[in-house]
């Protein structure tokens, strides 16, 4: 009997999950159709288009909202319990609020782990194809910064034509083995300057052990220089600055990847930062349902949900503005940005464990 009560209870708070998630993903559907529909305006394209790049957007959208969908689901289904009366038909069964809770709890918590191991590379895969698509369609991209197995390659406008940088190797502000490529605007080559090492702390990029290669009238000319300043458009607070957004970026690639991904040039704190965010989803799903418990299993009688829905969206309100100091205190070097991913969930843990207790003896 207790396993098929044990099977209506995680049936049924499954069943509201999907509702809410399904709730979420149909209004994040509308609301970014309006900005892709407004990107593409000017491009003669199908209205196909726009609502599949919306499709592909909204799951990975979803994942960040994660924690407050468990919250509503739990918050959801426990007042169906409630005020179905079937909350006090599981007690007579011997289930208390604290096994309840534990059963619903764990099943957030599993279901965190199953995102970021199954489907969080699946929407890290749309959305790297959402923004390679948006941005053949985009009408200002005169630039071009990326990271890949062969280093860091940058492309910009100057005013003499273009330049493009490669450089195999960076570590923190110094590239190493750099090649610059001055360009005219037929794209014909006018100059190439080699250099042992560059430190990129400032846009007049200090470069050591110059060799400058330049082509007149078809003869190729050779100087050897120690110091030689170039000018760019980047340094490398704006470089690693391009590289914060980790969306792409999937959490088996972050965990089996990390070193490579340094050795190419990323930032180990935001590397450190978005992989401690990601490893915290499953217990920040543990505490907010635990949260959403201590609201609505404090008592058995049939009551408003308004009042619980209310209480509900402040929660919710607060618990974000939380999460955003938290990373805040993170960026500005009060704290660490590892640990600024865990505060949040080590302060409401904190205040669920005692209310956990409460509600339990009751």
């Amino acid at each position: 009997m207790k396993n098929i009560l044990f099977s209506y209870l995680l049936s049924g708070y499954l069943k509201t999950f999907l509702k809410v998630t399904l709730i979420f993903y149909c209004f994040g559907l509308i609301l970014n159709l309006f900005e892709e529909i407004e990107f593409f305006k000017n491009v003669s394209n199908s209205i196909l288009l726009p609502i599949t790049l919306t499709a592909l957007f909204i799951p990975n959208m979803i994942i960040k909202l994660l924690p407050f969908i468990v919250f509503i689901s739990s918050m959801w289904f426990l007042l169906s319990l409630r005020n179905s009366k079937d909350l006090l038909s599981l007690k007579v069964f011997g289930f208390s609020n604290f096994k309840i809770f534990i059963s619903i709890a764990l099943t957030s918590f599993l279901l965190g782990w199953i995102v970021l191991f199954a489907i969080n590379p699946i929407t890290s895969a749309m959305i790297k194809y959402y923004e390679k698509t948006k941005s053949e369609y985009s009408l200002d991209i005169d630039h071009l910064v990326t990271i890949n197995k062969n280093g860091l390659w940058i492309k910009e406008n100057i005013d003499i034509g273009h330049q493009i940088i490669s450089a195999d190797e960076t570590k923190i502000d110094i590239l190493k083995n750099v090649t610059v490529f001055h360009l005219d605007d037929d794209y014909s080559l006018i100059k190439r300057i080699h250099a042992k090492t560059a430190n990129i702390s400032k846009n007049k990029w200090d470069m050591k052990e110059v060799t400058i290669s330049t082509i007149e009238n078809g003869i190729s000319k050779e100087e050897k220089l120690e110091n030689y300043y170039l000018i760019s458009k980047y340094n490398h607070e704006k470089i690693t600055g391009l590289f914060r957004n980790f969306d792409t970026m999937s959490f088996l690639e972050l965990l089996l990847n990390y070193k490579d991904l340094q050795n190419k040039g990323y930032n180990k704190i935001y590397l450190d930062q978005n992989l401690n965010s990601m490893m915290s989803i499953p217990f920040f799903l543990f505490i907010m349902t635990a949260l959403a418990s201590i609201l609505t299993m404090n008592t058995l009688k049939k009551s408003n949900n308004f009042t619980y829905i209310f209480t509900g969206l402040v929660a919710c309100v607060i618990i974000y503005y939380f999460k955003d100091l938290s990373l805040a205190l993170g960026q500005t070097n009060r704290i660490s940005l590892s640990l600024a991913a865990w505060i949040p969930v080590l302060a409401i843990g904190l205040f669920s464990s005692i209310g956990i207790l409460q509600i339990n003896e009751k």
